[in-house]
């Protein structure tokens, strides 16, 4: 990511990309599966449906619990917002907060390519007010870099995740050892 200048309201975003050895079917499993994700993560520790959900579904809801060196502890409860898991292209995604104005959207997409799968994760901070925007409130100078630094720790993040799902579903489904914790 290179240095762009971005202000929390210019909601920026962050995309990595993965080709997969496997059928698309085993990396959907995986990406859909919010459970496995504090797994692969070094900030979200924990996850659970909220409702009565067992699993995604357009509309659904979780929990999810996360922790941060400089941010501490903290949890929000996200929405399913696209669950298309039938098609050409299989989506995920959810929104932070209050989806009309989330502190942030996730997505996962796959796409069948070359006898494998095309994984995609992309976030987007913002518009909502977030963790974030209480380091910006007391240090407005510095918002420009504030951004920029949690850019950068998504994009590592992002870059961490693909890795670990394309280590899991290439593993012949091996269920993941507890091992595959991202780097970042």
């Amino acid at each position: 990511m290179e240095w762009t200048g971005a202000r929390y309201a210019d909601t920026p975003t962050v995309e990595g990309e993965i080709w997969i050895g496997a059928p698309p079917g085993r990396v959907w499993g995986l990406v859909s599966d919010i459970h496995l994700m504090p797994r692969l993560s070094t900030e979200l520790r924990g996850v659970e449906w909220l409702e009565g959900r067992t699993g995604p579904a357009l509309g659904a809801r979780f929990r999810g619990h996360s922790a941060h060196p400089s941010f501490g502890e903290w949890s929000t409860v996200s929405e399913v917002v696209a669950y298309e898991p039938d098609g050409p292209e299989q989506v995920f995604a959810w929104a932070v907060g209050d989806p009309e104005l989330p502190s942030a959207r996730w997505r996962f997409t796959v796409v069948e390519q070359d006898g494998g799968a095309l994984l995609r994760q992309w976030m987007r901070m913002g518009p909502g007010r977030s963790g974030l925007s209480y380091a910006i409130d007391r240090m407005p100078e510095k918002e420009q870099k504030i951004v920029f630094v949690r850019m950068r720790e998504f994009e590592r993040s992002i870059g961490a995740t693909l890795d670990a799902v394309k280590r899991l579903a290439e593993g012949a489904g091996d269920g993941g050892t507890g091992d595959e914790r991202a780097d970042s």
